[in-house]
């Protein structure tokens, strides 16, 4: 009956959460940071008004740190997360809990995780029951730069010190089982075979290749690089990156500054607690070489539609450019049918239905991208005018008239990009992995209001060099 209670009460609150978070869009958002002693960071807002908590935890442990032969580790790690968790007895690490002046919620936290408790191994399904009965929500995953965790909770005292007891074990002591991997192993083996048939997936693989060579960034999965992963490779990777002294910590929702530092410690205290100053540093990850010269590449393919991808690497998320291409790239082809490319290949030519740009900045210099489908007979042309309409961007930039609406149509959006949880679970995460001030969301619309025309002429001329792009285009008649 708990259970069932938990359950409705928070996917009530779940639903709720946006209406209220509509005024807190149009609000400061004051943010918290501090440093654990263990040497975690820690990211905070406080938002009372719904009794829930929000959790993200991110390591340095993603798709960049893979071996080459072994593209895909982090993502099957991560994946393989939620397949078992080890037996153990609720011991920390190192040392005892510590002190907090946190109130009931805080003080439950360290209570769930008190040493002597017997605790089971568990399966697969048994995990499944055992976050339905918390009514909580748990999951991990694995990008290009990080390997993250979070981890959505009531705050109900009991509910949240269950919760975060179980994320602590599912985070640290993964049971790795060999034969679910073997099956998940097969399972995905296949899926990618599927993949070869959907045009998408094709030219996908081929672009990426195409923009970051040999990078990391550029490492794609398939049934080679899967058939070298061990779960004994899992386990290496990660005890290599899931380390307590370098996570990153952000938590959203009903707790106070005492209760947040309870649940992060609570939440690392089943990893070894080893001084990040006695660790090696992790190994440097070179950047994305820019493009030497221009490359064309046609896929033949029996699709309705071409496709064509055209590109280059853009620039890392900590770019002090990033306003400016961010504004500038909403006029190119980030705006839907206001935008430029749209205009010039959709509305004047009838080239496409949708084109459409953007960038993808991480911690290394993420692609710049122009995406479109049109007719196998006009795959040649539209992409000839995509490249004349990004040259001639890039060389006279965007007019007033275009800046004022691109300003009015983002400063007037902000709000729908922080009103929910997880929208604001996700800036604040954004924040703390790439070192934005902590003032990041209070000025965004100040600092999207300052750029000029000559801002965004100055950065698209800085950071694309048109001539020397990325052409890939698969199913074009011949």
């Amino acid at each position: 009956m708990i259970a069932i209670k938990s359950r409705a009460i928070c996917a009530l609150l779940i639903g709720a959460t946006g209406l209220f978070l509509h005024s807190i869009a149009l609000a400061v958002i004051p943010i918290q940071h501090w440093v654990q002693p263990g040497g975690a960071q820690v990211y905070l807002i406080e938002s009372p008004a719904i009794p829930m908590v929000d959790v993200q935890i991110d390591f340095d442990a993603g798709g960049r740190r893979d071996p080459a032969a072994q593209a895909g580790l982090a993502s099957v790690t991560a994946g393989m997360l939620d397949k078992g968790v080890l037996a153990g007895n609720g011991e920390r690490s190192a040392g005892p809990p510590r002190a907090s002046s946190a109130p009931s919620g805080g003080s439950a936290v360290r209570e769930a995780t008190s040493v002597g408790a017997i605790e089971p191994a568990l399966d697969e399904s048994q995990l499944n029951e055992a976050w339905a009965d918390l009514g909580a929500q748990f999951g991990a995953g694995a990008g290009s730069d990080r390997m993250s965790f979070s981890l959505r909770s009531l705050t109900e005292p009991d509910l949240l010190a269950k919760a975060v007891a179980l994320a602590a074990r599912e985070i640290a002591e993964p049971a790795f089982p060999d034969s679910v991997w073997q099956r998940e192993r097969q399972r995905m083996q296949a899926a990618l075979k599927e993949s070869y048939t959907r045009p998408g997936n094709v030219i996908g693989r081929a672009y990426t290749q195409a923009v970051y060579g040999s990078h990391p960034y550029g490492y794609e999965v398939s049934e080679a690089t899967l058939a070298q992963i061990s779960v004994a490779d899992m386990r290496a990777a990660h005890a290599a990156g899931v380390v307590a002294c370098r996570a990153r910590i952000s938590l959203v929702g009903a707790i106070t500054r005492a209760q947040a530092d309870a649940m992060a410690t609570s939440l690392l205290s089943r990893l070894p607690q080893v001084p990040c100053a006695s660790l090696a540093p992790l190994p440097a990850v070179a950047e994305v070489a820019p493009l030497s010269q221009a490359k064309e590449t046609s896929i033949p393919f029996d699709s309705a539609q071409a496709h064509v991808l055209i590109g280059q690497p853009g620039f890392k998320r900590d770019d002090p450019d990033y306003f400016p291409l961010t504004v500038g790239n909403y006029i190119l082809g980030g705006g839907g049918f206001v935008s430029r490319l749209t205009v010039e290949v959709r509305e004047k030519r009838g080239l496409t239905y949708g084109v459409s740009s953007g960038f993808t900045p991480g911690r290394h210099a993420g692609s710049f991208t122009v995406g479109l489908q049109t007719r196998p007979d006009q795959a040649t042309q539209a992409a000839q005018l995509v490249h004349q309409v990004l040259s001639d961007f890039v060389a006279q930039g965007p007019t007033e008239a275009e800046l004022k609406a691109a300003k009015d149509n983002l400063i007037g959006g902000f709000a729908l990009r922080i009103d929910s949880n997880s929208k604001l679970l996700s800036n604040l995460a954004s924040i703390a992995w790439n070192n934005l001030p902590l003032d990041y969301l209070e000025r965004w619309t100040q600092q999207v209001d300052k750029v000029t025309v000559a801002d965004i002429k100055a950065a698209f001329a800085r950071k694309l060099q048109p001539e020397k792009m990325v052409t890939v285009i698969l199913g074009a008649a011949s």
